[in-house]
């Protein structure tokens, strides 16, 4: 399997995610600062300072630190998604093609003798259960606290990822090429432990291992056949996808 990964944006991302946890850590030193310095009553120009900043600060922090979690849960967290998946498909077809980060807002795109795939990731650990369409994280009072200051809700997978796959199907079909599509849901962290009951959207596992392997989902698909694109139409694709 040939990947081919966007590096510049992942090196790029990883360093805003160092740069935006410096800086709201700084800003809440500040704020600090702010907050406890002493006020002149008879300046009002400083009464009015003193009410106002310590709060436009404080809020201001709180973004730069969200962005900054997001940031680092994305781009930094390990396991890596774009390895992650490349260890969980060894094996598959040498004339598979994964790309990583070229596809927003699929994150992952699979060419191979199975078909097109749209993937989105979920770095999530945790108990989650799928119904369907619907998410929903099970967890105590501990568990929804420590998500909340960690800023990683799940959000819908399911829509995400036909949304990926509506994305890449346009891609194609801008080239005119009428293509299936499919989208998958795929997790990445050993310690998620997911319920999924009759999914509308097929959810998967890069652990080999994993009672929802990506790979043996794959494999399950059937015996592969010629691939969904000829050498010229997959040149064409990565020329407008990956070269622009």
């Amino acid at each position: 399997m040939r990947i081919v990964t966007d590096e510049k944006l992942v090196s790029r991302n990883r360093k805003l995610a160092q740069y935006l946890f410096f800086i709201s850590f700084g800003l809440l030193g500040i704020g600090l600062f702010v907050a406890g310095r002493q006020i002149q009553p008879e300046n009002e120009i400083d009464v009015a300072l003193g009410l106002i900043l310590p709060p436009l600060i404080l809020v201001l922090a709180y973004g730069l630190t969200y962005f900054s979690v997001r940031t680092t849960n994305l781009w930094v967290r390990q396991p890596r998604p774009e390895t992650a998946i490349a260890e969980g498909l060894k094996g598959l077809s040498s004339k598979s093609v994964l790309y990583n980060y070229y596809h927003f807002p699929a994150r992952h795109v699979l060419i191979c003798p199975q078909g097109i795939f749209a993937m989105v990731t979920r770095y999530q650990d945790g108990r989650f259960v799928n119904q369907g369409d619907k998410w929903q994280k099970q967890s105590g009072i501990g568990g929804k606290i420590a998500s909340l200051f960690r800023f990683d809700s799940i959000g819908n997978p399911t829509a995400d990822a036909y949304r990926a796959a509506q994305h890449v199907q346009g891609i194609f079909k801008s080239m005119g090429k009428d293509v299936e599509v499919q989208p998958l849901v795929v997790f990445v962290d050993p310690r998620v432990n997911l319920v999924v009951n009759d999914p509308v959207v097929p959810v998967c596992h890069t652990n080999v291992k994993h009672e929802l392997s990506l790979k043996q989902y794959i494999y399950d698909l059937g015996k592969p056949q010629a691939m969904p694109l000829t050498q010229e139409e997959l040149d064409s694709f990565e020329e407008q996808s990956v070269k622009a």
